[in-house]
C-alpha cells in the first residue's frame, strides 16, 4: 500500500523520520505537562499567575540557550551523538519536576529541562534536513513537528486518568515522573539510526568552523533576520500554549475534562498543520507560506480573543489555531538549514531558531504580568498578533533557498 511521500523514503531515510519523530513525541509530552497541571498548581496556591508566567519563560530561555549549544555541538561531535544526549537529559529533568516544591526550585529544574528541548528541537530539525533528500524536505522535515500534537495528546489523555485515581496534590506529581519515559527512545537512536552522510562527508571542514562565523559577512543578515522571524512565529505560539489551558479552565469555566476536548480538538489541528505547510512549502516556497499561515494565525487569534462568540465557534476555531501554530513551527529549523554552509549548519539554525524561541519567551511571562490588569483574553491576543506581525516583516526580508542542494552549501 502507497503512503504518499513515506513509501518514497529509502531505508535510512525513514528510520530518520522515525528517530525524529519519536523525539519530537516524547519531548512534547514533557513539556507540555507543566502548562496542563499550570491550573492545578495555581489552585493548591503553590504558584501565582506572574510566578507561572515566568516559569514558562524560564523553559523557554532555557530551551533558547540549548538549542544552540546543541547545534555547535552537532557540528562538531556529530548529529546522532548529540540527540541521544538532549533526550535523555529532558526526560531526567521532567521527572526531577515532582521532586519541586517552591517557586525557585521550579524555575531551575524548569530552566535545565528547556536546555535539553531546546537543543533535541534544532538538533532533530538538522538531521532530518541533511538525510531526506531535496525535493521531499519541506514535507518529510515539517512532518516531524506532528510529534508535538502527538505527545501533547499523550499527555492530555494522561492527566484525567491520574486525577481519576489519585486527588491532585499527587496526581501532578506523578504526571512529573512518567515523564522520565523517553529515555527509551536513547536506545533506539543509538543502535539504529546512522549519522548524516552530509555531516560525515564535510566533517573535514570542522576546523574551520567558528561560533563567529553566523555573524560574518552575508551571514549577519540572515542570522538577525531569521532570528526575528523565529522570535515572531515563537513568541505568538507560546502566548498559547502557556497560557490556553488557563484560559479555558479559569476564564470560560471549563472543568477539566471538558478543557481536555477544547484542547484536544486543538492538538489535532497541530497534528495537520505540519503536512500542509510541508507540501505548500515544498511547492510554492518556505516564506510565502509561512507568511499565509501568519495571516491566518492574525485573523484566528483576533476573531478568538477579542469577538463574542459561542463555545462552539471556539471549539472550531481552536482547531485552526492549532493547525496554523503547528505548521509555522514545523518550517523553521529545516528552512533555516537550508541558509548555511554545512559546516556551520547546526550553530546557525540553532541559533536563530533557540533565540527566536528565547526572544518569543518573553511573551508568556509579558501575558501573566498584563493579565494582572486586564482580561487574560485581551492580553494573549494583543501580544500573540504583535508577535505574528513581526514574524510577517521578518519573512519577507529572507532570501528563498527552497530545495537547495546541501551537499554543495
Amino acid at each position: 500500500m502507497k503512503l504518499g511521500w513515506y513509501s518514497n523514503l529509502n531505508r535510512d531515510e525513514r528510520k530518520t523520520w522515525w528517530a525524529c519523530l519519536g523525539g519530537f513525541t516524547l519531548d512534547s509530552m514533557d513539556s507540555t505537562i507543566y502548562s496542563l497541571v499550570m491550573p492545578i498548581l495555581l489552585s493548591l496556591a503553590i504558584l501565582t499567575k506572574s510566578e507561572a508566567g515566568i516559569l514558562g519563560s524560564a523553559s523557554l530561555i532555557g530551551s533558547a540557550l540549548g538549542g544552540w549549544s546543541a547545534g555547535m555541538l552537532a557540528d562538531r561531535l556529530g548529529r546522532i551523538r548529540v540527540m541521544q544526549l538532549t533526550v535523555l537529559w529532558v526526560a531526567c529533568f521532567t521527572a526531577l519536576t515532582a521532586l519541586c516544591g517552591d517557586f525557585w526550585q521550579f524555575l531551575i529544574v524548569r530552566f535545565l529541562q528547556g536546555l535539553g528541548y531546546g537543543g533535541e528541537v534544532v538538533v532533530g530539525g538538522v538531521l532530518i534536513s541533511e538525510v531526506i533528500r531535496a525535493s521531499y524536505r519541506g514535507r518529510v522535515g515539517a512532518s516531524i513537528q506532528s510529534g508535538y500534537a502527538i505527545g501533547y495528546a499523550i499527555s492530555l489523555a494522561v492527566l484525567p486518568v491520574l486525577l481519576n485515581f489519585f486527588p491532585q496534590q499527587i496526581a501532578w506529581k506523578l504526571f512529573f515522573l512518567a515523564g522520565i519515559v523517553p529515555a527509551i527512545l536513547v536506545w533506539f537512536i543509538r543502535r539504529l539510526v546512522p549519522e548524516s552522510p552530509v555531516f560525515l562527508r564535510k566533517k573535514v571542514e570542522e576546523n574551520k568552523s567558528s561560533v563567529s562565523d553566523i555573524f560574518k559577512g552575508k551571514n549577519l543578515r540572515i542570522t538577525i533576520t531569521a532570528t526575528l522571524l523565529a522570535s515572531g512565529i515563537f513568541g505568538g505560539a507560546y502566548v498559547m500554549i502557556t497560557w490556553l489551558p488557563t484560559y479555558l479552565r479559569m476564564e470560560l469555566g471549563l472543568p477539566v475534562l471538558s478543557m481536555s476536548g477544547y484542547l484536544a480538538i486543538n492538538i489535532l489541528g497541530s497534528l495537520i498543520g505540519p503536512f500542509l505547510y510541508g507540501r505548500l512549502s515544498d511547492r510554492f516556497g518556505r516564506w510565502k507560506t509561512i507568511i499565509l499561515f501568519l495571516m491566518g494565525q492574525i485573523a484566528v487569534v483576533s476573531v478568538y480573543m477579542f469577538a463574542d462568540i459561542s463555545l462552539n465557534i471556539t471549539l472550531v476555531l481552536g482547531f485552526f489555531m492549532g493547525s496554523l501554530q503547528g505548521g509555522l513551527a514545523s518550517g523553521l529549523t529545516p528552512a533555516f538549514s537550508e541558509l548555511y554552509s554545512t559546516y556551520i549548519r547546526g550553530s546557525g539554525a540553532g541559533f536563530c531558531a533557540s533565540f527566536g524561541r528565547g526572544f518569543g519567551s518573553l511573551m508568556p511571562a509579558i501575558v501573566g504580568i498584563v493579565s494582572s490588569h486586564i482580561h487574560l483574553g485581551y492580553a494573549m491576543g494583543a501580544l500573540a498578533i504583535t508577535s505574528y506581525l513581526i514574524g510577517i516583516v521578518a519573512a519577507l526580508c529572507l532570501p528563498n533557498a527552497t530545495g537547495i542542494d546541501l551537499e554543495n552549501v
